[in-house]
């Protein structure tokens, strides 16, 4: 074999030991003072298993309707604190964690039969979440990428929906990152996934200020409240469980699908959110078709910053 024959091939093989085994001699130390998922219950936290995941939820009023909230990236159970009260006054309203969030637990690769963490996951947890409860149809309440799921269950069981409202809704197609279908098995390797804790550590930074951020006057946030979301990254495993979630397998772009819905739909946003701009829920009201009510001087979580005007616009359109 000539000679740069033999160098070009040395190469090629040094440069595939570097792919396959580089990654994993990058050191990825575990993080200390973690907690389990249990050790930051309430008195009032239930627990349940649906299709192999731990779920926390909470649970308020009774009657022949029932509520399902489903929260935002980053948040729980804890952002409906405000409102769930106000719900259980017209019927039963559940509140739950959905998996790399709140209580709930987070799978690993290595414990779990498929990824819990992708849109249809998520979808079939829910399903199967009405099933264990006995609720054959509820009124969907999704914030931002809770209004994602809520939009693809109502696409897959129509009939399980009463009415859909969506609250500051991220259904794709202009809001959200983008991964390409083609990227996503590299990011399955093993070698991704050893790496995987350190690209989401950046949110130890990053978050406080998308919190802050969701306000549409930060001085309405609390540093109890603000601290109460970042008790998030006390949790075990909340770094590999965000690695997972934001590579999650792909899932149809929702927005196409708008006009599909077939339930009653209402969207309602904060005129001043800073995380998903106005012109965006006008623009899929219009594709839904549904109601849009923005809510002056409030931002991402309504439901939140004020609760008062958002109960009202929902009672409003529930017609209670």
């Amino acid at each position: 074999m000539k000679r740069w024959k033999q160098i070009l091939f040395r190469a090629f093989i040094f440069a595939c030991l570097a792919v396959l085994f580089g990654p994993f001699l990058v050191p990825v130390p575990e993080l200390g003072d973690l907690v389990t998922e249990k050790e930051f219950a309430d008195p009032d936290s239930k627990f349940i298993e649906v299709n192999d995941v731990t779920v926390h939820y909470k649970e308020m009023g009774e009657g022949e309707t029932t509520f399902i909230l489903l929260h935002g990236f980053g948040s729980s159970v804890f952002s409906w604190r405000e409102v769930m009260d106000d719900f259980s006054k017209h019927g039963r309203v559940i509140a739950y964690d959905r998996p790399a969030f709140g209580l709930t637990e987070r799978p690993m690769p290595e414990t779990w039969k498929e990824n819990p963490y992708g849109m249809g996951a998520n979808v079939e947890l829910l399903r199967g979440l009405m099933d264990a409860l006995k609720i054959e149809k509820a009124v969907l309440v999704g914030n931002s990428a809770g209004g994602g799921v809520s939009v693809a269950f109502a696409l897959t069981y129509p009939e399980r929906v009463k009415k859909l409202i969506l609250v500051d809704p991220g259904v794709g197609g202009g809001y959200g990152p983008q991964f390409p279908a083609w990227a996503l098995p590299i990011m399955w390797t093993p070698q991704m996934r050893h790496l995987g804790p350190l690209m989401m550590r950046d949110y130890q930074e990053t978050l406080p200020n998308t919190i802050a951020r969701e306000w549409a006057n930060e001085a309405n946030l609390s540093a109890e409240v603000k601290q109460e979301y970042l008790s998030a990254l006390q949790i075990k495993n909340w770094d590999r469980a965000f690695y997972e979630l934001t590579f999650a397998p792909a899932y149809p772009e929702l927005r196409p699908l708008l006009p599909n819905l077939t339930v009653d739909t209402f969207i309602i946003a904060g005129a001043d959110d800073r995380l998903i701009r106005s012109w965006y829920f006008e623009a899929i009201s219009q594709e839904t078709p549904a109601p849009l009510v923005l809510l002056s001087q409030c931002g991402h979580v309504p439901h939140e910053e004020c609760p008062e005007r958002f109960m009202q616009e929902v009672i409003n359109f529930l017609e209670l």
